[in-house]
């Protein structure tokens, strides 16, 4: 069964919706929910994405709020913090990890610190049994993508375009897949571009998607109440995980 990955912010448009989405998901074929960070400058993210962070923000989302959140997602489904390094440092990484083990939740995405700099944070995560996401793209040559995917975690998220998300662009991932499974037996994801028209193919060579953009495009549509909202991600979610295992 290939998995599916999906993405939400945080707090937006508040606390309760975001733990009541979460918690339908989970029942909407979603395997894992990552659950966005707000922050300021997600260089990663597009203009969607980028959106949400800044309408939470706005709102008065605050760190403390991803912890309150999580606790109430984080028994029910398998549990990710996505974010950027800052928010995170300014925490103190001990203490935060400490805090993700003891919620429950199962590991960090931080799309903005390289695979060099991570490395000085893999005991912390290692002894902890945390995972730090490994990202690869479809630019990286074989020897760079034997030694990254080497202790990766949990499943190696798969950067399907340089660029950001969103954004949908289509690349021939089937070599970077196959020199990936040369070396490393951890799942790999398909990020970046996926949505109900693309999931079917990007989905094949690997072991998983992940779903971000066209869930919080539902999220920032202002002619939907709360209901409608939750109950358009579900269907999205519901039809990804069907067209992938297809």
């Amino acid at each position: 069964m290939k998995q599916l990955v999906a993405y939400i912010t945080a707090g937006y448009p508040d606390k309760n919706f975001t733990v009541d989405l979460a918690l339908a998901l989970s029942e909407s074929g979603v395997d894992t929910l990552e659950i966005g960070v707000p922050f300021s400058d997600p260089v990663a993210d597009g203009p969607v994405i980028e959106a949400a962070n800044q309408r939470a923000l706005e709102a008065g989302f605050r760190f403390a709020d991803l912890l309150e959140i999580s606790e109430q997602i984080a028994p029910k489904i398998d549990t990710l913090w996505m974010g950027y390094f800052n928010p995170f440092y300014q925490y103190g990484m001990e203490s935060l990890l400490d805090k993700a083990k003891s919620i429950g939740v199962n590991g960090l995405i931080i799309p903005d610190v390289p695979y060099e700099e991570a490395k000085a944070y893999h005991p912390l995560f290692e002894s902890r049994g945390l995972a730090n996401i490994t990202f690869v793209a479809p630019t990286d040559g074989e020897e760079r993508i034997a030694t990254i995917t080497a202790e990766a975690r949990k499943f190696i998220y798969l950067v399907a375009y340089a660029g950001i998300t969103g954004s949908g662009k289509a690349e021939d991932l089937a070599p970077v897949l196959e020199m990936i499974k040369r070396h490393t037996a951890t799942p790999v994801y398909v990020g970046f571009g996926v949505n109900e028209q693309t999931a079917r193919e990007k989905v094949q060579g690997a072991d998983g998607v992940i779903v971000g953009s066209a869930i919080v495009n539902v999220l920032l549509d202002n002619t939907l109440n709360s209901a409608q909202k939750i109950a358009k991600c579900c269907e999205i979610t519901r039809t990804i995980k069907s067209l992938i295992n297809e």
